[in-house]
């Protein structure tokens, strides 16, 4: 496995702060998030020099931009043109820039829409994007997220879609946190579509979202880890830790919890 984290480790980092940051630490790659506000400069306003210039800072400096974390959903018929349109330009810039992954959410449920139709709606999107995608190399990545946090939710959108280029985002909180799964439910339905995954752990609270050091908190790792193994999963654990310690406090020790997780592993 390879590992990465979120510019939301340190969203005041430029991007040359970042990739240091990244080698500093021992992180295969980072994962820059798109229309946050961060000060990366990886954004779908850059102009094809500045791309071109991220794509060889990265290169030069060994570390990967493994995914382009976005907030395109399709969930709400009253938005979902505005973020295909979006998720075309987000495209480009993953291939411009050379992260093979994009990161999309489902969203939102528009107002009065039924689950299946929910289903068929983000299957929707994700296809009418998922050819560009293909030809640009990029893989959709859909995240176990806010309206998408059961399994089956995530699998039923997976089916419907039915495109190599499309896959999911397992972020290891949330399915437990509010989906209504363990994570070896979670693993079960949703191994195959595995293309990134999110890691970070925390407290059981569901009306807040508290980060805790892996270990510390209640979403097990170790098992995640397991069965990614076991998988042969060779894709990026990339941390997602929000507003929480410095980055020199928490980058390093929770890359050193998770190696020693996948060295337990090791036969």
């Amino acid at each position: 496995m390879q590992y990465a984290f979120m510019s939301f480790s340190s969203p005041q980092a430029s991007l040359a702060d970042l990739l240091a940051l990244a080698r500093r630490f021992g992180y295969d790659a980072i994962e820059p998030r798109v229309g946050g506000g961060h000060k990366h400069g990886v954004e779908v306003t850059a102009d094809a020099g500045d791309r071109a210039q991220v794509r060889a800072d990265a290169l030069a400096s060994g570390v990967r931009l493994c995914c382009l974390a976005t907030s395109c959903r399709f969930a709400d018929p009253a938005d979902a043109a505005d973020n295909i349109e979006l998720a075309h330009a987000c495209i480009d810039l993953a291939a411009d820039v050379g992260a093979p992954l994009l990161r999309v959410f489902g969203g939102a449920l528009g107002k009065g829409l039924d689950r299946a139709a929910a289903v068929a709606l983000v299957a929707d999107g994700l296809r009418q994007i998922a050819d560009h995608a293909a030809e640009r190399g990029v893989t959709l990545a859909l995240e176990t997220h806010d309206d998408w946090c059961a399994p089956a939710d995530v699998a039923a959108v997976m089916a419907a879609a039915d495109h190599p280029s499309v896959g999911v985002n397992w972020d290891l909180m949330h399915p437990v946190r509010t989906g209504g799964a363990t994570m070896e439910q979670a693993f079960a339905t949703l191994g195959r579509w595995i293309r990134h995954v999110h890691v970070h752990d925390g407290s059981a609270a569901t009306d807040r979202l508290e980060f805790l050091p892996i270990g510390r908190g209640v979403y097990d790792h170790r098992v995640a880890l397991r069965l990614l193994t076991q998988l042969g999963y060779e894709g990026f654990l990339s941390g997602e830790w929000i507003n929480w310690e410095p980055a020199d406090v928490h980058l390093p020790r929770e890359l050193a919890a998770l190696r020693a997780l996948e060295a337990s592993f090791a036969p």
